[in-house]
């Protein structure tokens, strides 16, 4: 996964998720509307709203996304865990970013591999 960011409240990352594995690791179902673990170094607040242009696997276009962030991993976290964040989908787009994202993890949603959050 490659991310990066601008500084800001608002703020503008760019996401490739390159593989099925990372996605997964990645992928936050249990929030509503779905969300994504970002991987990221710089300091983020609750409540941040991002926007995100996000490219998944191999598709030639990015998904521009926008939600908030709900959990965040801080550097040093227990478990040599990646610091990052959270980010739950906001409605805008009403569920075509969740629905695309389970349509490629059919098969894995509910496997037991670890993800970057639980």
């Amino acid at each position: 996964m490659d991310a990066e960011s601008h500084s800001g409240r608002q703020r503008i990352l760019s996401l490739a998720i390159r593989d099925k594995q990372a996605l997964h690791a990645a992928y936050m179902p249990f929030l509503r509307n779905g969300g994504l673990f970002i991987p990221a170094d710089k300091d983020f607040d609750l409540g941040d709203e991002l926007f995100v242009l996000l490219q998944l696997l191999d598709e030639p276009e990015r998904i521009p996304v926008a939600g908030t962030v709900v959990w965040i991993t801080p550097r040093g976290a227990e478990g040599n865990r990646r610091s990052g964040v959270g980010m739950q989908f906001g409605d805008q787009d009403q569920g075509d970013v969740r629905r695309r994202i389970e349509a490629y993890l059919a098969t894995s949603l509910e496997a037991e591999r670890p993800t970057h959050t639980l």
